[in-house]
């Protein structure tokens, strides 16, 4: 039988060596960086501290949770019962595809990524991506892309045909005597 100091000594060396494990990543920040690595830049890629936005950390690994997130999306939209000519499904796919690509063509860029987007910080893209996998439920259990209906769009309108029947200035409603 093992004594509580032994079982105490053990689970602390246990500890560590877990705790060492998980460390073997980490950055030690020094004088000089790494061979591998870009010299950090403040305020720019990892070098960046903050976000400008109240709430809102930065994270260095937002570009690769942006990909995996926008891909949660496209494997739900495929897995789903829409059809492919929801129009909400079309415009949900060509954001994911547009975003990933831009991430993955921009990995250890974020700023590139931001620009590319043109909708905010990538950490801001990640919470859009999770706020979109929310109105992709509700839209999914309610079948909203059923109660769309098709509307008849004039693509070449007769330039001599002003708006219609009514004149600009003129009430709509008729007059009731």
């Amino acid at each position: 039988m093992m004594s509580a100091a032994t079982i105490f000594r053990t689970a602390r060396a246990i500890a560590r060596s877990n705790t060492r494990q998980s460390c073997i990543n980490a950055r030690f920040f020094s004088a000089q960086p790494s061979v591998e690595e870009k010299p950090l830049v403040p305020g720019i890629g990892r070098g960046k501290t903050s976000t400008g936005l109240v709430g809102l950390p930065v994270d260095h690994e937002a570009v690769p949770k942006m990909i995996i997130k926008y891909q949660a999306l496209l494997d739900k939209l495929a897995a789903s019962d829409m059809p492919p000519t929801a129009t909400y499904r079309k415009n949900v796919e060509k954001i994911c595809r547009f975003r990933i690509a831009a991430a993955q063509e921009n990995l250890d860029d974020p700023e590139k990524v931001e620009e590319l987007c043109n909708c905010g910080q990538v950490e801001e893209l990640v919470i859009q991506a999770e706020n979109e996998m929310k109105v992709m439920d509700m839209y999914l259990r309610n079948r909203w892309w059923e109660l769309v209906k098709p509307v008849e769009v004039e693509y070449n309108p007769d330039p001599n045909d002003d708006h219609g029947d009514i004149e600009w200035g003129d009430d709509p409603t008729p007059e009731k005597k």
